[in-house]
């Protein structure tokens, strides 16, 4: 087992990386910029190291300033939590070249999953269902022409390097394609520095269903059941459940088999999610794997009592996974709590927190790195919470979230609290009856 790990990220999942080493035994060492020295991640670890400047090009980015900090405080591993360099292949190289061991996916899984066009490729050779479309890349637009043709209208432009809905656009009719291709590619050029497309046939009411699996160093691989991601606002996950309002037994055993089949195909390490498109009929689509923790990862431990941060850290050293899979027992909901005004496009919103006070009770779970006195800074993701609700039904979940959020209270800032709260009573939440296209519709009152 690891005598020292590294976090090397910041905020809450820092945090909650850091709980469960010490629950274990494991020494812990913060990484973090100047504008994060007052972070509850840094006074909770047993060492703190500052990386750098507040651009996280400069600090959370920096590669040589991390394995820097590994080596001079002889940490034997490195978790990336998410975001940041969680899904770097290069970093992940670069910590075993310094024989530093990288809590994630090796980086040949990550270069064969992460981009999109070579996973979809990938798990149509495992034999799991994906969205009709290009064999991987578009070489030009004439192509383009024919591909959508053959596909069938409506099509999705895709960027293969692509992320947070970057370089993406829905076309409907063929008059439509030529300036979706031109301005897809801008985009992404200039958010990735890559211009490469593929194609997908465009799912009609699609939910955004995931699996979450973990695979072990002998190419054993189980699932832990799924989470419905499909409230949205700009490819951004608002709220998160489990079990899906929309699953039923058979689907669930189908996603989950077919996720595990693609885990194993690719002998994956670590916790990861298969991420699927659903249609309003049930039919389920390979969307994209993401090769490391996922923000909403509390929905699952809840529902069924397991420590998904321990198992990465187990599995990273060596032991072996039982193969069990695993089904919700309970109901869990996830809000994310961000700095950002609701009542003004989602605007971010950093500064300092006056007071903070958060909601408690059976069944209620809070991760955040906020306190009274912290300043936000403007420099990164603006998630400052996650408040995750456990009961035993969808109904009662919905009850506990809203008296939850009642009593959850940050001044001196905006948040995303109002936003959740205008959710809970939405008759089609409520209802369980909603899609990816469900911000389209919601206007805060």
């Amino acid at each position: 087992m690891f005598k020292k790990i590294l976090v090397a990220n910041r905020g809450e999942i820092a945090l909650r990386v850091i709980r469960t080493c010490k629950e274990m035994g494991i020494k812990t060492v913060a990484v973090y910029s100047t504008a994060d020295a007052e972070s509850l991640h840094v006074r909770f670890a047993d060492e703190a190291v500052c990386i750098g400047p507040p651009a996280s090009s400069e600090s959370y980015l920096k590669m040589s300033n991390i394995i820097a900090a590994a080596e001079i405080t002889n940490a034997d591993a490195i978790h990336p939590g998410y975001g940041f360099l969680s899904e770097n292949a290069k970093f992940s190289n670069l910590c075993e070249e310094h024989k530093i061991k990288f809590i994630g996916a090796t980086g040949r899984m990550i270069d064969q999953m992460g981009d999109k066009a070579n996973a979809k490729a990938t798990m149509k050779a495992a034999g799991v269902p994906c969205v009709p479309g290009s064999e991987g890349i578009i070489a030009d637009f004439e192509q383009c022409k024919k591909v959508a043709l053959e596909t069938g209208y409506p099509v999705m432009l895709k960027a293969s390097a692509g992320g947070g809905g970057k370089g993406m656009r829905a076309v409907w009719k063929p008059e439509d394609l030529k300036n979706a291709w031109d301005s897809a590619r801008q985009e992404s050029k200039a958010a990735f520095g890559n211009d490469d497309m593929y194609m997908e046939k465009l799912i009609e009411e699609p939910r955004h269903i995931e699996i979450q699996i973990v695979g072990d160093a002998y190419g054993k691989a189980c699932h832990l059941s799924e989470r419905d991601c499909s409230v949205q606002r700009r490819h951004q996950k608002l709220t998160e459940e489990t079990p899906s309002p929309f699953m039923t037994d058979e689907l669930r055993d189908a996603m989950g088999k077919a996720a595990v089949k693609a885990a194993e195909y690719i002998s994956y390490e670590g916790a990861g999610t298969i991420e699927f498109l659903v249609d309003k009929h049930r039919n389920f689509y390979f969307m994209e794997m993401n090769t490391r923790i996922q923000v909403e990862h509390p929905i699952t431990e809840e529902v069924i009592n397991y420590d998904l941060i321990r198992e990465q850290i187990l599995v990273a050293a060596g032991v072996p996974i039982s193969g069990k899979n695993y089904y919700p027992q309970m109901h869990s909901i996830e809000c994310r709590i961000n700095a950002e005004d609701p009542y003004n496009g989602f605007r971010p919103a950093p500064g300092r927190v006056t007071t903070f006070h958060a909601p408690g009770g059976h069944g209620v779970r809070m991760d955040t790195h906020v306190y009274a006195g912290y300043m936000i800074p403007p420099n990164y993701d603006s998630m400052i919470a996650k408040l995750i609700v456990t009961a035993q039904t969808r109904e009662e979940a919905i009850n506990k979230m809203k008296r939850a959020l009642d009593e959850f209270v940050i001044e001196g800032i905006k948040t995303t609290i109002p936003f959740h709260r205008q959710l809970m009573d939405h008759p089609d939440y409520v209802a369980g009856n909603y899609t990816t296209k469900f911000m389209e519709g919601f206007e805060m009152k």
